[in-house]
């Protein structure tokens, strides 16, 4: 079992350890989630950093850093880090469950009852929903900037991190970002000689994590060959889930035309209901690589909708798991080097700069069209800023006052 994350002198400090609580605070979280894989970073912070202070802003900081380097869906790996650095690997698998499960199920519902509609949302509320991720993302924003870019070298990492990420938006750019940011920090970021590190403890020891890492390339080298040697099996979609799953770089929508890829041309799902599913996923809080359920249970159909859709679930998200287990036992041991401090502290910075590259685009432009757009988004930055009001609450509203703009 981990240590104490920094910062653990909360209200749910002793009594909140263990898997359940970790998966009530992200079951929360997965039923009001909205805004995709930037957004929930923000929900993270606010919830795990600055309301139950199960870790500090620099540890946080340096898992989505982590989590940037590695292929999968970036928010839902933070999610099992933050499981795992609270309650071992039951907290990782309760914390994957709390935030994958709402949307997963509802997109199962949705595609055994689907009859030719993708969207599950009127087009307002829905609408209302994108217009709240950009006070969410604002707000992580803002207060990730003031904690990490505290001086002029990384307010400069910052910015460079955010330029750099407009002009060239791709995911393997914004790796190269990073690792550029490391290079500049051991330069510019060199910690005082009285900084000490920032503990992040973790479950499992190196030969754990290797054994983890060798089961994620084991399985993205036996599974195409046995496919291919059971066609009649459901192991060929086990391994296009997880293919996809293991090598996609830059979130959820980027997975999409892996997807597509994979399940059309095969048949196992005809375009008109992968685009409806698509649509209907953009409807649902938490990630979006649940659409992988929906996906499933339309190819499975019947009595095996449900058994499908998990299936595939399970196929997409296992690399990611996989990935975060192995990685984190060499990261917690590696971060805790004056070097790798300083690495870390230009990283942290060019963190913020992606989010606040995120925020312009797609948040931004994907929200803000009207004048009325931007002042419900101001009015919900200041809910959430000033007001504290919850997440889940200012999200209701936002889909409220959406769905009756089109009517006033």
């Amino acid at each position: 079992m981990p240590g104490n994350p920094p910062g653990d002198e909360s209200a749910d400090g002793a009594a909140g350890r263990g898997a359940w609580p970790v998966f009530l605070a992200f079951l929360r979280l997965g039923l009001t989630s909205f805004g995709g894989p930037v957004a929930h970073l923000g929900y993270f912070r606010d919830e795990f950093v600055s309301r139950r202070r199960w870790l500090d802003e620099r540890a946080y900081a340096d898992l989505v850093a982590l989590c940037q380097f590695l292929p999968g869906p970036a928010s839902s790996q933070v999610g099992m880090a933050i499981g795992l650095l609270r309650a071992g690997h039951a907290g990782a698998l309760a914390a994957w469950a709390g935030f994958t499960l709402p949307s997963a199920l509802l997109l199962i519902l949705f595609a055994i009852g689907l009859s030719g509609h993708g969207a599950s949302l009127p087009a307002g509320a829905l609408h209302g929903l994108k217009v709240v991720a950009v006070a969410v993302v604002a707000q992580a924003v803002w207060g990730m900037a003031r904690s990490l870019c505290p001086d002029v070298p990384r307010i400069a990492l910052m910015a460079a991190a955010c330029v750099a990420a407009l002009l060239l938006p791709s995911a393997w750019a914004q790796v190269g970002i990073i690792a550029a940011a490391g290079v500049s920090g051991l330069r510019l970021c060199a910690p005082a000689a009285s900084a000490s590190p920032v503990a992040v403890p973790v479950a499992g020891s190196r030969r754990a994590g290797l054994g983890w890492l060798l089961l994620f390339a084991g399985l993205l080298a036996v599974l195409p060959l046995l496919a291919t040697l059971l066609p009649q099996t459901v192991l060929p979609r086990v391994d296009a889930f997880y293919r996809a799953g293991a090598l996609v770089f830059g979130g959820g929508h980027v997975v999409l035309p892996l997807l597509q890829a994979e399940v059309v041309p095969a048949g196992w799902v005809d375009p008109q209901t992968f685009l409806a599913g698509y649509g209907a996923a953009q409807a649902v809080p938490g990630p979006l690589f649940t659409f992988a359920a929906f996906l499933g249970a339309a190819a499975s159909g019947g009595t095996a909708a449900w058994s499908g859709g998990l299936l595939c679930l399970l196929a997409i998200f296992a690399p990611a798991y996989f990935l975060v287990a192995g990685a984190l036992p060499f990261w917690a041991r590696l971060r805790a080097s004056p070097p790798m401090q300083a690495a870390l502290a230009g990283i942290n910075a060019a963190v913020v700069g992606l989010l606040l590259a995120a925020l312009y685009h797609p948040v931004w432009t994907g929200a803000i069209h009207r004048p009325v757009d931007f002042a419900l988004a101001l009015l919900a930055f200041v809910a959430l800023v000033s007001w504290k009001q919850p997440p889940w609450r200012v999200v209701a509203g936002c889909a409220l006052v959406g769905g009756l703009l089109p009517a006033l």
